[in-house]
């Protein structure tokens, strides 16, 4: 039985049967993949991958159903309880779905991405003795990204992101006997915590003021809390999504995270789980809605990370890292139009789900070009790839024009609406908006150009070749995307989204406007400027030794890792073993003396005695004697 809430009726009725009573078979085909995988050892060593291919297209198929249902059956939002988890005097937790126009998106993007890259990961992962525990874990980081979207409730949403941030360490440290993957899944996993703490916070605070956390009570609840406790729960918000999002200041996690196997940047550090805090804020509408402070404060954390990524991407030379300070940058994009509001609402989901394509065709393309060199990373080892890897290339090229935003491809029209709603919001934002776009053709522009053209850089023994079919098919699919999805999702997604973020639909221009000029203007000053220095002057195999304070703080991450060093590392340990001291100083001290002293009072009690029987007779008897002589004398007196 499902629960059909449609907001603009503001009806309640009761159906069954259909697809949506299939629902859970989304999260229950990558459960049951991963168990199987885990659980049954080295008996699907050779075959396993296909079991987990075969259950992330079962989910894939049943989120297509469910959209093509909602396509067909018009708004509304379904909500199912499947089973009671808490019960409380004061509130309770049911665990179910809550499946709308905005987490079907978000499903199908987790599923249908989620597919191709783990028919690529077959080719990628060919040669890995631990090819199957590999896609265990990928089944079981989509299971629980579906639950994250999918969830009904801030608590079993919580579960949801709790287990992406599980997957994504084990398959951060996959290669854990590289001491550089360890550290970075380490790494990723602690500062995820940090995070975390936003959402455990926001979770306690609506229970403790409202008495449940589930989206429909907090949508309707939300507005007997003082502005004080929904600033506050925005701000827990923000933090978890700064987290989970790469967003300065817990940003730094990121970069360290390309020592995992490629296929899983593309999944987790790109498409999916580095959406999750745009997906959470904007799921949390109706709480930012009433909070000035908390949207400002997402405004000026995206605004920050747009220029923080787009400068670390500049500088780095290892072609995953600048995808990586993209994602960064990018993602800012995507919140900064959530942080504007109902006007920006429509147009963060539009970037994250064109970027999911364009971003994860790169990364797998990245991934095809270390195929073809040994694994190697170093842009400045690349040169004039585009003859060797045409397949490569070309789809690569296709991501390229998408994410720097040459019409009509993906990133045209969801990264040119970003800009404009942020001029229609603050002149300083949009400029700083219209700048990161210059930026960011510059340097996906540089990435180019080190890789595919000029000359030979590589190393001694490096054979270039193309990737297997396995690979070069999913890249094609993913291109393919990256060119059309904008043109099939602008202005459609508006009226799609609509009865979940409880937006007006505008009217989406289809021809450049004003802005949209200037911001294509910029952008080809970016690309020329690109081409300039790293086509028409040649490129040095080693990195040039520079003193330039920006080349130097952009190679070094601007710093985070002797940020967070400096300010939570250190304090934290100093902390650490202040305690300890103290622990060992007072605590134990104290307990210790205790015993000692017991000890010394023994060692006096035990001088006491000789144990020898007449010896304690004869003491017994002068005692006597003694006490009768005292009472005589006493009584004579």
């Amino acid at each position: 039985m499902i629960l059909l809430e449609p907001e603009l009726t503001g009806q309640t009725l009761y159906i069954s049967g259909g697809v949506f009573d299939f629902a859970w078979l989304m999260l229950a085909a990558p459960a049951v993949g991963a168990a199987v995988l885990l659980l049954t050892g080295s008996f699907f060593d050779k075959r396993g991958h296909w079991i987990s291919i075969l259950a992330v297209l079962a989910s894939f198929a049943t989120a297509l159903a469910i959209f093509v249902q909602f396509l067909i059956g018009g708004g509304g939002s379904y909500s199912v309880d499947y089973l009671n988890w808490i019960t409380t005097p004061a509130w309770s937790v049911n665990i179910g779905l809550y499946i709308d126009q905005l987490s079907i998106l978000f499903a199908l993007l987790i599923t249908g991405v989620g597919s191709v890259i783990h028919i690529y990961s077959v080719g990628y992962m060919a040669h890995d003795v631990r090819r199957r525990r590999f896609f265990a874990f990928l089944n079981l980081f989509v299971f629980a990204m579906l639950l994250l979207v999918l969830a009904n409730d801030y608590l079993v949403l919580f579960v949801g992101w709790e287990g992406v941030g599980l997957s994504s360490y084990l398959l951060i440290g996959f290669w854990q006997h590289k001491p550089a993957a360890a550290a970075a899944a380490k790494k990723a996993f602690v500062m995820n915590r940090i995070g975390d703490l936003g959402l455990t916070m926001t979770v306690f605070t609506l229970l403790a003021f409202l008495g449940s956390s589930s989206f429909a009570d907090v949508d309707a609840k939300i507005g007997t809390l003082s502005p004080q406790w929904i600033t506050a729960v925005g701000l827990f918000l923000l933090l978890a999504a700064c987290g989970k999002s790469a967003q300065f200041p817990l940003q730094a996690w990121l970069l360290d995270a390309m020592e995992g196997p490629t296929p899983v940047s593309a999944l987790i550090h790109a498409a999916t789980m580095v959406t999750a805090g745009v997906y959470l804020v904007v799921r949390s509408h109706t709480i930012f809605a009433v909070s000035e402070i908390a949207t400002t404060a997402v405004v000026i954390v995206a605004t920050v990370t747009i220029f923080i990524g787009a400068w670390i991407g500049c500088a780095k030379d290892d072609i995953k890292k600048v995808l990586a300070g993209s994602t960064m940058s990018q993602i800012g994009y995507m919140l900064l139009a959530a942080g504007i509001g109902p006007a920006g609402y429509a147009f963060a989901i539009f970037h994250l789900i064109t970027h999911g394509f364009f971003k994860a065709n790169m990364f797998l393309g990245a991934g095809s070009v270390m195929h073809a060199t040994g694994d190697d990373v170093d842009m400045r080892h690349f040169g004039g790839l585009a003859r060797f890897l045409p397949v490569t290339f070309a789809t690569f090229a296709m991501g390229y024009l998408a994410i720097i935003g040459i019409p009509p491809l993906a990133g045209y029209f969801s990264k040119d609406h970003i800009i404009e709603a942020a001029f229609e919001h603050n002149l300083v934002v949009g400029s700083a908006a219209l700048l990161g776009a210059g930026i960011t053709a510059f340097y996906m522009t540089r990435l180019m150009m080190m890789t595919f053209f000029g000359a030979r850089r590589w190393e001694p023994g490096v054979h270039p070749h193309e990737s297997p079919k396995s690979m070069t098919i999913q890249l094609i699919i993913l291109a393919l995307f990256s060119v059309a999805i904008g043109v099939v999702m602008n202005g459609w997604i508006q009226g799609w989204l609509a009865p979940a973020l409880g937006t007006e639909v505008h009217e989406i221009q289809w021809l450049p406007t004003p802005i949209g000029l200037i911001t294509l203007l910029v952008v080809i000053v970016g690309v020329a400027a690109g081409v300039y220095l790293f086509r028409v002057r040649p490129v040095p195999v080693a990195q040039p030794q520079t003193k330039n304070p920006l080349v130097i703080a952009g190679r070094n991450d601007l710093f985070g890792d002797l940020a967070n060093e400096t300010l939570v590392v250190k304090p934290t340990m100093f902390a650490a073993q202040v305690a300890n001291a103290n622990d060992t100083v007072f605590i134990d001290g104290a307990i210790d003396g205790v015993a000692v002293g017991a000890l010394k009072l023994s060692e006096i009690g035990r001088k006491l005695q000789s144990g020898r029987v007449r010896s304690y007779a004869l003491a017994t008897f002068v005692g006597a004697v003694f006490i009768g002589v005292i009472t005589i004398i006493g009584q004579l007196g």
